[in-house]
C-alpha cells in the first residue's frame, strides 16, 4: 500500500527510513498515486505542476520544505544492526573494489589498519 510518506521519500530519492541524499525532487503521479499526491498538496507537503509531454501527460509533484519536515517526523527509525552485521555490510560496500579478497582477509586487514 502506497502512502503519502512513501511518495515523499521516493520523490526525493530517500530510503524507507527517510535517509539519503536528495538527488531529485519530483514525482509523476497517475492512477491511485494521483489522489495521494493531491492530498499532500492540500496539506502543504507537495506542489502540483502542470502535466507535460515529458511526464507522459501526467501531473508532476515536487516536495516542499514542509514535506521534508514531514519525512523527518514520520519516517520509522532503522532497525538496530549488530556490530558483526555492520562490519559485514561495510565489507559488502567495498568488496567490489577487492574482488579477490575474502571477508576474513578483509577483517584481518581492517584489524591491522587500527
Amino acid at each position: 500500500m502506497t502512502t503519502i510518506l512513501a511518495i515523499l521519500q521516493h520523490a526525493l530519492g530517500r530510503d524507507q527510513y527517510g535517509h539519503g541524499t536528495d538527488y531529485r525532487n519530483h514525482f509523476v503521479a497517475g492512477g491511485d498515486d494521483l489522489a495521494l499526491c493531491r492530498d499532500a498538496v492540500t496539506q502543504g507537503l507537495m506542489v502540483e505542476h502542470a502535466a507535460r509531454a515529458i511526464s507522459g501527460g501526467d501531473p508532476i509533484f515536487t516536495v516542499t520544505d514542509a514535506g521534508k519536515a514531514y519525512i523527518a517526523e514520520h519516517s520509522p527509525k532503522p532497525p538496530k544492526v549488530s556490530r558483526g552485521k555492520a562490519r559485514y555490510l561495510k565489507w559488502l560496500e567495498v568488496s567490489e573494489c577487492y574482488p579477490d579478497m575474502t571477508f576474513g582477509d578483509w577483517l584481518k586487514a581492517e584489524e591491522r589498519a587500527r
